[in-house]
């Protein structure tokens, strides 16, 4: 059995194992039928991974549509228990000296990411030590509350699925869990197979550096990462040029290459419509559009689906026109 942790957002802190990595950790198994284990079949169904920006399942997906592949989720109510964890902490926070627990929380949460944001080569995740150090973090939590709301109810979750997994044939099975989740369905499953070492693709390098767009940080090389932007040529690698444009202070630019990106189908990533109209929109009122800018902002709420973050902007800019914040 081959299990694969999914890094949901924390993907785009990962080079070399980033959304199409794990893809491509999936592909070279050519499995019939993919099992999510930290999914339920109704949360799979309502896509639900969208909201929660499980970056894997935004490109898994539509492959497994395309190559008829199965995807079969696996957790009972697995969203409910994993909202515990989040009631738990406002409960918390409402109780007398509540706020100390919650900062210790907070803090052991912080250094969770803080390890998974380590950038690491897929076969990296197989090993003991990054297993140790991951079940090192997760027992912090546990410690404060123990095993429960506080967790998400992880050990029961994961036992049940390894229970189901136990009554299928799954010799040559393909399990994507949620990295939180993967070493305690590890110990459950007992033998498994992980990432392993595979030579990084030209997809895969494109994703890396539209990654690495997505978190445009103050110290990159701005003008090489906008050259390698508009190489790979995909509607989204031409959307964050855009933003490395305006990023630069060059509004008038940005909005002639958002343009040129919204004239063509821009329907995928299932993110990037979303995203793309409601900068349209900032960018349209930079430049004295406003007329244009609400347009775009109103495609944004038209859309079937968007990001919290894309809806949240075209809400805002409909009621006032975009204006950049002077403090950055």
């Amino acid at each position: 059995m081959i299990v694969l942790p999914s890094l949901g957002p924390l993907h785009l802190t990962q080079p070399r194992y980033n959304a199409v990595s794990l893809l491509r950790q999936v592909e070279h198994r050519s499995p019939q039928v993919v099992y999510l284990a930290s999914y339920s079949p109704e949360g799979l169904e309502a896509k639900v991974w969208r909201d929660q920006q499980d970056l894997a399942l935004f490109v898994l997906e539509p492959w497994a549509a395309r190559r008829g592949v199965g995807l079969v989720a696996l957790g009972e109510r697995a969203e409910a228990l994993q909202a515990e964890a989040e009631h738990f902490l406002e409960y918390l926070g409402s109780m007398p000296r509540g706020e100390e627990a919650k900062r210790r929380f907070t803090e052991a949460d912080r250094q969770i990411v803080e390890y998974l944001s380590v950038p690491r080569l897929p076969e990296e995740y197989a090993s003991e030590s990054f297993l140790s150090g991951l079940r090192e973090r997760l027992g912090a939590v546990r410690e404060l509350a123990g095993e429960g709301p506080a967790t998400g109810f992880r050990e029961e979750r994961m036992a049940a699925v390894a229970a189901r997994l136990a009554e299928m044939d799954t010799d040559a099975a393909v399990v994507l869990v949620d990295v939180l989740d993967y070493p305690v369905l590890l110990e459950r499953l007992g033998a498994a197979v992980g990432p392993v070492p595979l030579e990084p693709n030209e997809a895969e390098r494109a994703r890396a550096v539209m990654d690495r767009a997505w978190r445009l940080e103050e110290d990159d090389a701005w003008g090489n990462l906008l050259g390698q932007l508009m190489e790979i040529g995909e509607a989204e690698a031409r959307f964050l040029a855009a933003q490395v444009y305006l990023a630069a202070g060059q509004a008038e630019d940005a909005v002639r290459l958002m343009e040129e990106v919204s004239r063509g189908d821009f329907s995928t990533p299932e993110y990037l419509p979303g995203y793309l109209l409601a900068r349209l929109g900032q960018l349209y009122d930079l430049t004295g559009q406003r007329d244009r800018a609400l347009r775009a902002y109103r495609g944004v709420l038209a859309l079937s689906w968007a990001p919290a973050e894309a809806r949240e902007i075209a809400a805002a800019g409909l009621r006032t026109p975009f204006r950049p914040n002077p403090e950055g």
